[in-house]
């Protein structure tokens, strides 16, 4: 990952970046900074009523969002089993929660993502980041940094590194129900 510091200064200066997870590259951002999420929502001309999902390599750095009082050891368990799907999780939200993150709802989507890339801007960072993927819309979403740069013009930051290989998208779902959202 030859440009891994430049990615993480542009987070750390609240910009938005392309990275790669599990299947396709992600559009993302300090979900601490209204601002960065923003232009996030800007550039992809996605309503802030539908909220962002949090991605990171391990649950301490969701756990500012969720609310756990609502959860139980086999919530958790569930969770932090990562399987061969990438699982997206509807979770409580904390109140304190910002409504750019969670849209029109009480709840956030959060999930563990150890992809290395993620891993290693979460630990350069020190936070989550948001994660919806990276498309304009109507085009398919980006697979490889050269289809960000077709897509978003060869000067938009992205991390030059590898999708997890996966061929869908992470599955949406409510971590009390089960029910699925997102087929993945």
């Amino acid at each position: 990952m030859n440009n891994l510091e430049k990615i993480v200064e542009q987070l750390k200066q609240n910009k938005v970046v392309a990275y790669p997870t599990e299947a396709v590259f992600g559009l993302g951002c300090n979900p601490l900074s209204e601002s960065a999420v923003q232009a996030l929502l800007t550039l992809k001309n996605r309503p802030k009523a539908k909220g962002l999902i949090l991605i990171a390599p391990d649950k301490e750095l969701l756990l500012p969002y969720i609310d756990e009082t609502q959860l139980t050891a086999e919530h958790w368990k569930i969770f932090e089993n990562i399987g061969e799907q990438a699982i997206t999780w509807v979770m409580p939200a904390k109140q304190s929660v910002p409504r750019y993150l969670t849209g029109q709802f009480s709840s956030i989507a959060v999930r563990l993502c150890r992809v290395p890339a993620v891993v290693e801007l979460c630990q350069a960072t020190g936070f989550a980041l948001t994660s919806t993927s990276c498309n304009l819309t109507g085009k398919a979403p980006c697979r490889t940094a050269l289809e960000v740069k077709a897509q978003f013009g060869e000067n938009f930051p992205v991390l030059e590194a590898n999708t997890g290989g996966k061929t869908n998208p992470s599955e949406i779902r409510d971590i009390f129900t089960q029910h699925i959202f997102r087929q993945g």
